[in-house]
């Protein structure tokens, strides 16, 4: 890849909104959007589920049984020996794990299919896919200490499809990506303030439209297009505000989105955003709690990604 550059304006005009439409429309479709392993998700959902019969639906995934068996065994579990059956597999990980295999593992394949059509290197979509999982780990944490109930997934697909919108630049829009993933620029609202330069939309606002075209939940939709200003978002702000704070404690850690060129996250910077606002407000024992259990996560989330990735 080209050495990075300097974040500077662009001069070039962006698209009209007729026009961004018209590219995200022509993009192929994601079934994996709309029906996301609904016989293993069904399963594990259920308190009568034996570990036997959600094996057996694990084994009819090679995709996903290669990488429940490489989560099994990751340090971050410390097994004394390979776990090479998928029946012991599941026992270990527990339903909470296997759920987020679950849900990761079809989104994933899938877009891989999409982002296969593009020139961008490998490693730029590890690093994306490390970045989003930890994303999706860390809000669905955030999440369980806000004072509302998820019943079903979307606690972590918000996480997991935040930067759903850099793939589908990556297909409709690659000039302008590839000028983003070469640009310094020093946080992620200076990212997105060039995309719009470049485009007339970022990534949020792409990943939203496509979702919304997907028909997602409206928690999904919004949570993914206000991301990054969880307090504009008119409804379910509290959704895109645990993005938000997870996208900077993930970026604290070290994994940065992949397509860009921005300066590792510092600590404690997350407490200045609308969404940490929005979540905790001026409750200082809650904010307490919070870090804790964020650090706690922070510290084991490098090995927890080892057989997601």
């Amino acid at each position: 890849m080209p050495t990075p550059q300097p974040c500077a304006a662009v001069s070039a005009p962006p698209y009209s909104d007729e026009e961004i439409r018209r590219r995200l429309d022509a993009c192929p479709k994601l079934a994996s959007l709309e029906s996301i392993n609904r016989a293993l998700t069904s399963l594990v959902n259920s308190e009568q589920s034996l570990t036997s019969q959600i094996a057996d639906i694990i084994r009819r995934d090679p995709s996903l049984s290669a990488r429940l068996l490489r989560m099994v065994n990751s340090v971050y579990f410390g097994l004394s020996a390979n776990v090479s059956s998928i029946e012991e597999a599941v026992f270990f990980l527990g339903l909470r794990q296997i759920r987020e295999l679950s849900r990761a593992t079809p989104v994933i394949e899938d877009l891989a299919r999409l982002q296969n059509t593009t020139r961008f290197e490998p490693e730029l979509w590890k690093s994306l896919w490390s970045h989003s999982i930890g994303t999706a780990i860390l809000t669905r944490e955030i999440l369980a200490t806000a004072p509302i109930t998820v019943d079903d997934e979307t606690d972590y697909l918000v996480g997991l499809l935040h930067n759903l919108g850099k793939i589908i630049m990556a297909y409709a829009f690659p000039e302008e990506l590839m000028v983003v993933a070469t640009t310094r620029c020093p946080n992620a609202a200076a990212v997105c303030a060039l995309e719009r330069k470049l485009i007339g939309w970022d990534h949020a606002q792409i990943g939203g439209y496509y979702l919304d075209r997907h028909h997602l939940t409206e928690e999904i939709v919004f949570a993914v297009r206000y991301h990054h200003a969880p307090d504009l978002a008119p409804r379910q702000q509290i959704f895109a505000a645990a993005v938000q704070v997870a996208d900077h404690l993930v970026r604290h850690s070290g994994m940065a989105g992949g397509f860009e060129q921005v300066a590792q996250a510092r600590e404690d910077d997350w407490e200045s955003l609308a969404g940490w606002s929005i979540l905790y407000g001026q409750d200082e024992a809650e904010s307490k709690i919070a870090r804790a259990s964020l650090a706690n996560t922070l510290r084991r989330l490098p090995a927890a990604l080892t057989g997601l990735v």
